[in-house]
């Protein structure tokens, strides 16, 4: 059987044996094959991870700013390497009280997508997080809702490249966008 990478179609990139799936994939010039395997150690032990419950705090109205032209910053990758990610806005918003921001990247499908840590992170959580706020109406508003943080495929498996947050998306480290800093106990 001939594979090709993931950039084509599905039924190309992928093969299966049972439950296990194997995908082929290039990064940075490198080929590789993910072994996605539901019956591996590693899963049959794992007993899934702490959350909190959801807390109506963190979720907050928000309103995202578009720059004017997109921007790219250099960031570290969970792999060490720096890489480039590109940024195209601010989601503004207040819990308790305070004006914040965060650097986000748009999405193909037009969505915003943030990479974060917090006054926790890297000491009771995971390095970072991943957020997705809502899709912006008519008027650029968005809901920004932490409960919803995501933690990034490289908390579970060293193969995944999972970019740092951007300078400033840091809250309750001293800045967030600028901003001044957040006291609440955690995001």
């Amino acid at each position: 059987m001939r594979l090709a990478a993931d950039p084509g179609p599905v039924s190309l990139a992928r093969v299966s044996c049972g439950e296990r799936r194997l995908v082929v994939l290039v990064r940075e010039g490198v080929w590789g094959v993910r072994d996605f395997d539901p019956d591996s150690a590693a899963r049959r032990t794992f007993r899934g991870i702490a959350a909190t419950p959801y807390d109506p705090r963190w979720s907050v109205p928000g309103r995202r700013t578009p720059y004017g032209a997109d921007r790219t910053v250099r960031v570290p990758n969970a792999d060490g390497r720096k890489r480039a990610l590109g940024l195209g806005g601010e989601p503004a918003f207040a819990p308790a009280g305070q004006e914040l921001t965060l650097q986000v990247t748009v999405q193909g499908d037009g969505s915003p997508w943030a990479v974060f840590a917090d006054a926790t992170s890297g000491n009771s959580s995971c390095r970072f997080r991943f957020l997705q706020p809502a899709a912006l109406d008519a008027d650029g508003r968005t809901t920004v809702d932490f409960n919803r943080a995501l933690l990034p495929p490289c908390a579970f498996a060293d193969h995944y490249v999972c970019p740092f947050p951007p300078p400033g998306n840091a809250l309750g480290r001293g800045r967030c966008g600028g901003s001044g800093t957040w006291s609440g106990n955690r995001i």
